[in-house]
């Protein structure tokens, strides 16, 4: 994002964060920080339900401050359209 940072808490599930060259694992209560301009990625580690709080701040916080490098959910050519 060019516009916001965000913090993630994890309420429930194993979530495994890559931020930067960094890669976390994340339990329940467990959260990080994604500084502005970082890329970053969330996934369930197991098949668990994951649930996560995000925090976003910033001067601008809608959907199109996101810039999509790998996307395996269709979400780059829905964005096209």
């Amino acid at each position: 994002h060019v516009h916001r940072t965000e913090h993630w808490v994890v309420v429930k599930g194993i979530a495994q964060v890559i931020c930067g060259d960094t890669t976390i694992t994340l339990h329940e209560n467990d959260s990080t920080y994604i500084p502005l301009g970082q890329v970053h990625r969330l996934s369930n580690s197991n098949h668990e339900i994951l649930e996560i709080i995000e925090v976003q701040s910033g001067d601008y916080l809608d959907e199109d401050d996101i810039t999509r490098y790998d996307d395996t959910y269709g979400r780059m050519e829905k964005d096209k359209v």
